[in-house]
């Protein structure tokens, strides 16, 4: 018996991709394209750019360009995977994280908290991401202040936030004109959905996307942001699991 794929090559047709749940946002330079991947990892294309963010292993990487760019937030495995770098990675392709993952992926060019730099159109800024009270036992975080990088990117006049793995920190509550916020949520290791909804209250994106959310409830952080003017997108990023 044949299987569905054998199948499909028999009769001239392509295996099916995943449906992946791509968002455009219209700039003033084009449009701006992000297709969650898993978890906290995406693709982000615009300008003829292709960058990923926390490329991950678990996820499928099938069909999707190689990247010119390639952030990396933190040193845990589900944004810091040496493994799948070669397969999105070109000969040219830049890697901006953080230096305690640059002690890892030698080929990284560092990028601090507060530190901004340039790659073709767009603008890089690292942010503060960490935790205020939650770690693996008393006086422990799951992360420290200054290890990792949330990151807002510039393009076209539109300001794209990505959180890491972060609680609801003063740093995040004082951003300004963010037009998305992708906003990480899950327990124990950054913060639960009410939490998160209030700090996305406190700056106010535009649009708000929750994303490592594993195990959340995203009807809390919806209802939580009911009447603020946010506008809440709620997106399958397990749609391969």
């Amino acid at each position: 018996m044949k299987t569905v794929a054998a199948w499909l090559l028999a009769a001239g047709g392509a295996l099916a991709q995943p449906h992946r749940p791509v968002q455009e946002f219209p700039t003033s330079a084009g449009v701006v394209k992000i297709t969650p991947i898993q978890h906290a990892s995406l693709m982000l294309e615009a300008g003829g750019q292709v960058i990923h963010i926390d490329p991950w292993s678990s996820g499928n990487y099938d069909g999707l360009p190689q990247a010119d760019l390639i952030l990396i937030t933190d040193i845990h495995g589900d944004h810091m995977d040496p493994k799948i770098l070669p397969r999105v990675s070109k000969s040219t392709t830049v890697i901006f994280a953080p230096a305690a993952v640059a002690e890892t992926i030698k080929n990284a060019t560092v990028i601090r908290n507060s530190e901004t730099k340039t790659a073709g159109p767009f603008t890089i800024e690292a942010l503060p991401m960490y935790n205020l009270k939650r770690g693996p036992s008393p006086g422990k975080l799951f992360h420290d202040k200054g290890r990792g990088n949330g990151y807002i990117l510039t393009f076209g006049g539109r300001r794209f936030y990505f959180s890491g793995d972060t609680e609801n920190i003063p740093e995040m509550r004082e951003l300004k004109n963010i037009d998305v916020a992708f906003i990480c949520m899950n327990l124990p290791y950054t913060m639960p959905p009410e939490e998160a909804a209030e700090a996305v209250r406190a700056f106010h994106p535009k649009i708000a996307i929750p994303y490592h959310y594993r195990g959340s409830d995203l009807n809390v952080f919806h209802k939580a942001l009911a009447g603020s003017g946010v506008e809440v997108r709620l997106i399958d990023w397990y749609y391969q699991d």
